[in-house]
């Protein structure tokens, strides 16, 4: 579906719009204790599903399945981040095989982080790879997202290669998409109208970062190639260790664009939560307010 920054959609249907929150594996039973709470928090929002991210070549594959399980034992939908980096096409089938018994029925496939020093050596290159041998393995048993970049993943050649290597996982058999976070809508509009020259309809779900922590968002935008526009850094740096101005200029910010977005007709919102509930609640209740 091409969408239009001009759009509207307006009405109590906005306030439906779908949502689903992303969680990492805790590493101690603390915070494992404490991401249960926060689960409950967000599942009063109905999210359509959980997501629960991977670590390359498997080294939170335990996390990942102990926190599904969870989550799916708690009554909601779990997609577990699977990534290929390392992996073999027996281990792959293994996993699958392993997620279908736990019953899951969402994958979030990716090609996962390049280990320091690794080579071009494994069994699967790149994430449509992955796509590909899951859908030759399992048919339709599993709803496949894969992660899309509107602002052109941090190693890719330039941004047409980026869109190309979005366009063979969509082609492969991917049912979704989920954006890496961004501030700037218009780099999600001519994302997603670029591909839809290609003939790739399947829904784009943006990646909402909620900004509570100015040192942490700029390592993590630096990491991973998320632009934060100069206005919006220089907002940020000038409020110092305000953290309470620096939480509510970035509940005003991620609002705004979340209402862009919105009327705008995206198919869902996509919230990374770092485990944490409270940024994201608060979120959720002022588009609601402004629906």
């Amino acid at each position: 579906m091409s969408l239009s920054s001009s759009s509207s959609s307006t009405g109590a249907a906005s306030t439906r719009l779908p949502v689903s929150f992303e969680f990492f594996p805790p590493k101690t039973p603390e915070g494992a204790a404490k991401l249960r709470t926060v689960r409950q928090a967000l599942y009063q929002r109905s999210p359509e599903f959980c997501s629960v991210t991977y670590g390359a070549g498997g080294s939170t594959q335990e996390g990942t399945f102990s926190t599904v399980r969870e989550i799916l034992a708690e009554g909601f939908s779990a997609a577990s981040h699977f990534s290929c980096i390392g992996a073999t096409r027996d281990s792959v089938r293994e996993q699958l095989a392993t997620l279908k018994a736990m019953g899951v029925k969402r994958l979030v496939a990716l090609r996962g982080d390049l280990p320091s020093g690794y080579g071009a050596g494994g069994e699967f290159q790149y994430a449509s790879d992955l796509v590909a041998f899951i859908r030759a393995e399992t048919g339709r048993d599993f709803h496949i997202e894969v992660a899309a970049y509107p602002e052109v993943h941090p190693q890719a050649r330039s941004p047409e290669a980026d869109l190309q290597a979005y366009a063979a996982k969509v082609r492969a058999g991917a049912d979704a998409a989920i954006t890496q976070y961004f501030y700037n809508s218009d780099a999600y509009f001519r994302f997603v109208d670029d591909a839809y020259r290609l003939g790739l309809d399947v829904p784009v779900v943006p990646g909402i970062m909620p900004i509570t922590s100015s040192t942490q968002l700029m390592r993590f935008s630096d990491a991973c190639g998320a632009e934060i526009p100069r206005w919006i850094r220089l907002r940020l740096q000038s409020y110092g260790d305000d953290i309470e101005s620096i939480k509510a200029f970035g509940l005003d910010v991620v609002t705004d664009l979340c209402d862009q977005l919105r009327n705008a007709g995206v198919p869902g919102l996509h919230f990374y939560t770092m485990n944490q509930s409270v940024a994201t609640l608060a979120l959720l209740d002022r588009l609601a307010l402004s629906a």
